[in-house]
């Protein structure tokens, strides 16, 4: 991939402080595009920002919730105004729930979930996609592989993943006629922070990096198609 492909090119990548969201926010500006990212911790932001910048990346932190849609709306007006476009959208924050069966899940942790997970998705698309719709571009959820599979002690996180891959694939349909691909990339066992790691061996689990590998890939496309998902597995089972 030409290092000039995304020069000129904007993107916003959520959950962009650690994990997966900071190893595709350094992908994305290692291909020569802005970046900004948004997360609810100031300092962790301020952190991946800061290595981004010493690398000669442009990157912008900005706290955002995007479970609160007057914050979502508020880092819209702000990267209009800062920009004046955004051509790829990544969304990747989220939330685990893997706390046990279900019918003991406390009522506010499954809001938690599926408010940051998948609402948190929609206020993004909403507030995004007519902004992006005069140039075309790129929107890629983060899901992961129990949006595929039973995934038992994590009902909630696997009903978010599972109605976020639905929503990838409709509002893919919807955007398509204004060029803006719609993808989903579902991981399996990532070494994160997020991530279950019991009875795992981190060295075989995918690293952040796979992740944004995958992205770099989607937003590099040929602009006559798309991959709407991919599925990425470790080569080893963990």
């Amino acid at each position: 991939m030409s290092h000039q492909e995304l020069t000129g090119k904007t993107a916003l990548v959520t959950g962009g402080g650690r994990g997966i969201g900071a190893a595709i926010a350094r992908q994305l500006s290692g291909l020569r595009a802005t970046v900004i990212i948004c997360g609810r911790k100031a300092d962790q932001l301020q952190q991946t920002a800061s290595q981004i910048q010493s690398a000669g990346g442009q990157c912008e932190p900005q706290v955002c919730d995007v479970a609160d849609w007057k914050s979502v709306t508020a880092l819209a007006a702000r990267v209009a105004k800062t920009f004046g476009r955004l051509d790829i959208l990544v969304n990747n924050a989220g939330i685990g729930g893997f706390g046990g069966p279900l019918h003991t899940m406390p009522v506010e942790n499954w809001d938690a979930v599926l408010n940051t997970n998948l609402r948190g998705v929609f206020y993004t698309i909403r507030a995004f996609a007519p902004m992006m719709i005069s140039g075309g571009g790129h929107i890629i959820n983060i899901s992961s592989i129990a949006g595929k599979n039973a995934l038992p002690n994590g009902a909630a996180y696997a009903a978010s993943k599972w109605g976020l891959n639905g929503l990838s694939y409709s509002v893919a349909e919807e955007l398509r006629g204004h060029n803006i691909r719609v993808s989903v990339i579902c991981p399996g066992s990532t070494h994160t922070e997020l991530s279950p790691h019991e009875g795992k061996d981190p060295r075989k689990m995918l690293q952040p990096d796979d992740v944004a590998h995958a992205v770099a890939m989607l937003v590099t496309q040929a602009p006559q198609s798309f991959a709407s998902e991919i599925i990425l597995r470790p080569t080893q089972k963990p």
